[in-house]
Order: structure tokens, then sequence, then C-alpha cells
């Protein structure tokens, strides 16, 4: 314990403090000899700059049992299916500035129940680079991160359905399990008609406003 203290930068009260408070997980111990490693050094890190950036040591062992409560990569990607979409690894640190003040044990959940987030050791890994730089700029436009993952399970079950719509299409008319056609005829139809979407229901909300009275 001392020499993980003395290698994290903190006092050995604090490491047995996290430790009690079940912050980091036992060491593997060996007769009398307590061993730490690379992960307890991580956690103490991560923590650390958690701290740093408001969230409080309860925040902290909410987030760390949520996530810890989560699926891992190998769960999310064990299908091995094509995907067009990036992954992007993270610290929590870096997830906490993505999302400032809206990474709660809640919203983690949501992600993790998602699919948008999932475990590789001590690295935080987004499925999809997209979604999450997406994501960040609705929350500095004022959306909450829960109104956000509330949408975008909405949102999923009608890309499910159009995916099976378009799939179901093409699969009749072709022998190949994934027509190379697919994506990008699929992508362009449901861009065209969003727009229109788009455009029909900001023409109904400027009918709908009153317009402004003159100037006083």
């Amino acid at each position: 314990m001392e020499e993980l203290a003395k290698e994290a930068g903190i006092p050995v009260r604090t490491v047995r403090f996290y430790r009690e408070r079940g912050l980091i997980s036992p060491p593997r111990r060996e007769g009398r000899i307590a061993w730490y490693d690379d992960h307890h050094l991580a956690r103490l890190r991560t923590i650390a700059g958690l701290l740093e950036r408001g969230h409080t040591l309860t925040g902290i062992a909410d987030l760390a049992r949520t996530f810890e409560s989560g699926r891992d990569v190998a769960e999310v990607l064990g299908l091995g299916e094509p995907t067009e979409e990036t992954p992007v690894r993270l610290t929590p640190e870096r997830l906490a500035d993505y999302f400032e003040g809206e990474v709660t044990p809640e919203n983690l959940a949501a992600a993790l129940d998602l699919g948008y987030l999932a475990t590789d050791g001590d690295e935080i890994v987004h499925m999809s680079r997209r979604l999450l730089e997406v994501s960040a700029e609705l929350v500095r436009e004022g959306v909450p991160l829960a109104t956000v993952l509330s949408a975008a399970r909405r949102v999923r079950e009608h890309a499910d359905a159009l995916a099976e719509l378009f799939v179901s299409a093409l699969e009749a008319h072709s022998d190949e399990r994934e027509p190379p056609q697919l994506r990008p005829l699929a992508r362009a139809v449901v861009d065209a008609e969003l727009s229109m979407a788009l455009d029909r229901r900001l023409r109904h909300e400027n009918t709908d406003r009153p317009p402004r009275g003159p100037a006083s």
C-alpha cells in the first residue's frame, strides 16, 4: 500500500480510506503480502481526476458500481457484425469532460443499456464517435443528457424498424447477405425523408406561432 500511495502521489491513509469505501478493489494476497497492480493505480488516478472535475467521493462510488455492472466490449461486439461506426476509447475523466456535470449513475446506466458505452479493462469505450460527438454537442446546446438518451432510445426503435424494412426489401431480390447498395441507398432515403420531415415540422411550428406584437 505504501508503494501504491507513493506512485499515485497521495498519502497512505487516503488509499486506506478509498479501500474501506470500496473505491478500489482488494489487493491480491500471497500469505501476508498484499499485491497492488496497475489496475489499482489507474483507479486512484481516475478518482483524483474526477475529484478535480467536481465529483464527490459518493458520486464516484456510485458511478463505479454502475459502470462495473455494465457490459464489456467483448459482450457488445461479440457478434462480430459489420459496422461503419468507429469506437472511441476514453478515460472516465475524459468522459466527464465531454458531458460536464451530466455524468450521473442514472445517465451512465442508460448509456450502458443502450450499448453506447462498454468497458475494456480500465478504459471506457463509446461504440460510435459520431454519436459521441453529436450527444456532446446537444448537451453543450443546453439539452440535458437524460433527454438525449431518452430520445436516443426512441430513435433506436425507429431505426430498427427502418433497418428491417430495407433489409427485407433488398433480400427479397438479392442472394447476397448484405447487398453492397444496401447502406448507401438506405442512408440516402432516410436522410432525404428526415430533411423533408424537418421542413414540414418547422413550417407547422412557424404557422402555429403567434405573430410578434409591435415593439414598445
